[in-house]
């Protein structure tokens, strides 16, 4: 069996709306309603967040509290290396999805020779870096971190010396160097993107699988195809948004896009996925009971979680 750890990353300073630290609690809440003991069979660790830095104000408009992310990042780039060197599988439950950056350097820090590569299962492509930026909600940027892109061919703002000081100390966390490849992407039902991003998928030939092209081909291929992209890979890491769910029933998550997978999609897709060996980490984000009704989002979120980690038990 696996040597799972869970780690419970309660961040959300990079997105948009508050609330996703939340999240975290609401998944056990619906374990409890779903009569499960899986927070039982697993010891978590709990990452320093940086959420108070909301009471002090933002100094950085294309990089909202681009100073308190990167305290963020460091403490979960410092607990995914230890876990991997280790030898364990982390689980990653995780509100903004900033903090997908902070894993990937931290994957990529206890083996360095090892190429990894990454599944995104999201509404969004999250390659904004504060240069081509719409918004400054740094969740929007946790790809460009991890494969230090600036995107200037796109660039659209002017950012302040102190926010590309903190851009830089992010990109470096864990060596001067891109821990992953942009063509070492596998999108999965991205929906919601802008033309510096649609610049990037194009560039690197990062494929997209959207949500027609996954029922036209059936779980099983799509998942078989994801794999096979990322061939040339030692490992890899599957990260997965809630907001990746149609918004009909992903009302509790901060950024909901119609169009998007189903809850079952999801479920057989993630545990699919998870069997192949080289996967060496899974993650779920952006769960915001304050903006659900009834905690639906986190119990649909849950029952993914729960497959997906039988999957992975059951699969080794």
């Amino acid at each position: 069996m696996r040597d799972i750890r869970l780690v419970e990353v309660r961040s959300e300073i990079a997105a948009g709306t508050r609330g996703a630290s939340l999240g975290i609690d609401a998944l056990k809440i619906a374990s409890l309603d779903a009569k499960s003991d899986f927070f039982t069979q697993f010891d978590p660790i709990n990452v320093p967040d940086a959420n108070d830095y909301l009471w002090k104000g933002n100094k950085f408009p294309l990089a909202k509290y681009i100073d308190g992310v990167y305290q963020v990042l460091k403490n979960v780039y410092s607990t995914i290396e230890s876990l991997r060197i280790d030898k364990k599988f982390p689980i990653v439950l995780a509100g903004d999805h900033s903090t997908a950056a902070g894993t990937i350097m931290g994957i990529k820090a206890a083996h360095p020779d090892k190429r990894l590569g990454v599944i995104w299962i999201d509404a969004h492509a999250d390659l904004h870096t504060p240069f081509t930026t719409p918004s400054g909600n740094m969740h929007g940027m946790p790809l460009a971190m991890a494969s230090q892109t600036d995107n200037p061919e796109c660039k659209i703002n002017e950012p302040s010396e102190d926010t590309l000081m903190f851009w830089e100390r992010i990109k470096n966390i864990g060596g001067n160097f891109p821990k992953i490849n942009l063509e070492d992407i596998v999108f999965i039902s991205v929906r919601d993107t802008e033309s510096p991003e649609d610049f990037l998928i194009e560039k690197h030939g990062i494929k997209n699988f959207k949500t027609k092209e996954v029922r036209e081909l059936g779980i099983q291929e799509v998942a078989k195809q994801s794999l096979e992209i990322l061939k040339a890979c030692d490992q890899i890491y599957i990260s997965f948004d809630v907001d990746s769910l149609d918004s009909s029933i992903s009302v509790g998550t901060g950024t909901p896009v119609p169009d998007g997978l189903t809850v079952k999609e999801a479920i057989e897709l993630n545990a699919e996925l998870i069997k192949d060996k080289r996967v060496c980490c899974w993650e779920i984000v952006e769960v915001n009971p304050t903006l659900d009704t009834e905690n639906t989002m986190a119990e649909n979120a849950f029952e993914v979680l729960e497959v997906t980690t039988k999957s992975l038990v059951d699969n080794f």
